[in-house]
């Protein structure tokens, strides 16, 4: 017996609609309509209100034929686990490993995608981080333009597969995190809208209308999102979500959703056993996004896990590659670069000349340690959002790119590596998108070159969105980890991954304790970290640096610490120790 129920508020009549034929279904007080028949899985069902077309269920786990179609019965329970001596993995010691299910492997689905992570334990990943899987219409795009949450687009497999990946990761202890999007919903297929007042104009956000959160009639709304949380890390076993976006989530309540959803979710984590994690993308630089909440009546901060630091991956960029347009301009400071090494926000109450205002909250060390903040080199949206897709691997050398990694694998903060950074991927990672629609896809084309005219690219040079070349050029390239020079970059982020796992010291997220020490004339910059020094040069010459004790790992042969000082050679990174 199934209880099919939607929420419908407004409607007169609602009818379930099934292979043969209309069924009335009965409201309820709340404006839920029910009706409970005996139907197999599989079975294919819609709904129509008040006699219109028929529309997929907004809760609906699968969309055999896309978010036009009808929806399909799918119990997830029927799915048979093998991981129940999965413990789980913590944020706290967590490396991060983000990819995109449709370029991560030529056949780009969540099957294939289960053949590489052989690949990902090796190299010592210990959380995995699937750009959004809910359905939109066509097969191609980068999943933020979903308009059906509690579902698995298609392309991809559908909800068994994800079920399936995320069993044969806990077989190999890695850990799954789901980025999923609560700020807006895509602009084809979305249909929520008739149903009830899911979105408002109480709100916008860049991307349209704003989640009704606040607003008359958004209990339900707020339930509809709470309950999707729930479903994935314990229907579908995901340990993690990233969470879109957070400061499009507009909410004016007392008690914010994001506060709601973290203290469900450790009801939940304490019910199941295992450690469930939240990370907020978040552009507000707050610390309060990852402070405990309060006890009882006291106020204290939303309790979310972790968070994005966007800023570190800036500071990081800027040294890397020397571009100074848009928001990178602020991280040409001198002292840019240290502080990533020691605060997650470079903007902490300080002028951002990007927003022509004070931008940002300092971080008490005593309270929040970095681990809670997930900082970055390369992630899907500062390589894709690029006019041509570009990876650092594009135009940095090798020992730059060492240099980098060295940083990033060694700091306070859990790091996290975008598809194919470890082995220096030379494929780009573009913008692509299916629209069906020709008139929205034809005004994507028009609207992405028009913005790179702007800052001075020929409108040929960008990569159409829509062609499925564009794609498929973002696929990544598996011959070339074998090949040098990225099997030697390869090796060097397993070196690296290994130290910061077997070191205390690399891995420590107090952050009163890291010295970083920047020169920045010089290009050379000395991090000590507990007994250990991480030396980064990234100039063109030689460089010394105070360092007691031996080389432990170095990009470049031969470099040995003597009389305490080491000298590294150009575009290159040693690690000192005891």
């Amino acid at each position: 017996m199934h209880d099919f129920m939607v929420w419908a508020p407004h409607a007169d009549q609602v009818d379930l609609l099934l292979a043969d034929g209309p069924k009335a279904m009965t409201r309820g007080e709340d404006g839920h309509w029910h009706l409970a028949l005996d139907v197999p899985a599989g079975t294919s069902y819609a709904f129509s209100l008040d006699g219109g077309d028929p529309r997929p269920d907004p809760r609906g786990l699968r969309l055999p034929d896309g978010p036009h179609g009808w929806s399909q019965l799918y119990d997830p329970t029927e799915f048979r686990w093998t991981d129940g001596g999965w413990a789980g993995t913590p944020l706290e010691g967590a490396v991060v490993y983000e990819l995109h299910v449709g370029t991560f492997t030529p056949e780009g689905t969540l099957d294939a995608a289960i053949a590489r992570l052989g690949h990902l334990a090796d190299l010592g990943v210990t959380l995995v981080e699937l750009l959004p899987l809910a359905p939109f219409p066509g097969t191609r795009g980068w999943g933020y333009d979903g308009v059906a949450p509690y579902a698995v687009h298609e392309a991809y497999g559908g909800p068994q597969a994800l079920q399936r990946f995320v069993d044969a990761a806990h077989s190999r202890g890695l850990g799954v995190c789901l980025d999923v999007v609560y700020n807006h919903l895509g602009p084809d297929g979305n249909y929520l809208g008739e149903f009830g007042p899911y979105l408002t104009d109480k709100h916008s956000t860049p991307w349209g209308q704003a989640l009704n959160l606040d607003a008359p009639q958004s209990d339900p709304v707020r339930r509809w999102v709470l309950d999707n949380v729930a479903q994935w890390l314990d229907a579908f076993h995901v340990d993690a979500l990233r969470l879109d976006a957070v400061h499009e989530l507009h909410d004016d309540r007392a008690t914010h959703l994001l506060e709601e959803m973290s203290r469900e979710v450790d009801a939940l984590a304490a019910r199941l056993g295992r450690p469930l994690t939240l990370i907020a993308e978040s552009d507000r630089n707050d610390p309060r996004t990852v402070t405990p909440r309060g006890r009882g009546h006291a106020v204290g901060g939303l309790g979310l896990h972790g968070q994005w630091a966007d800023d570190v991956h800036h500071a990081l960029h800027v040294a890397l590659t020397g571009e100074t347009q848009g928001y990178y301009g602020d991280f040409t400071a001198p002292e840019a670069l240290g502080k990533a090494m020691r605060s997650p926000f470079f903007h902490d109450g300080t002028w951002s000349s990007f927003r022509g205002r004070v931008h940002g909250r300092p971080v008490d060390p005593g309270t929040v340690p970095g681990w809670r903040f997930v900082a970055s080199l390369q992630t899907h949206d500062q390589v894709g959002n690029r006019a041509v897709g570009d990876r650092l691997s594009a135009t940095l050398p090798a020992g730059l790119l060492a240099c980098g990694a060295a940083l990033l694998l060694t700091a306070p903060w859990t790091p996290m590596l975008f598809m194919g950074e470890e082995w220096g991927a030379r494929t780009p990672w573009q913008y692509f998108t299916d629209h069906t629609d020709p008139a929205l896809g034809e005004a994507v084309r028009q609207g992405r070159r028009a913005e790179f005219a702007s800052h001075g690219w020929e409108r040929e040079e960008v990569p159409d969105p829509q062609s499925a070349q564009t794609f498929e050029d973002s696929k990544l390239d598996w011959a070339e980890p074998g090949h040098e020079p990225h099997a030697r970059l390869l090796r060097w982020y397993r070196d690296l991954i290994r130290l910061r796992r077997d070191l205390p010291d690399l891995h420590d997220g107090r952050l009163d304790l890291v010295q970083p020490h920047h020169d920045h004339e010089r290009g050379l910059l000395l991090v000590v970290r507990g007994e250990h020094r991480v030396v980064v040069n990234l100039s063109d010459e030689p460089r010394t640096a105070p360092a007691d004790g031996r080389v432990l790992l170095s990009w470049e042969p031969g470099v040995t610490a003597a009389d305490g000082a080491v000298e590294v050679p150009p575009q290159s990174a040693v690690i000192v120790g005891p």
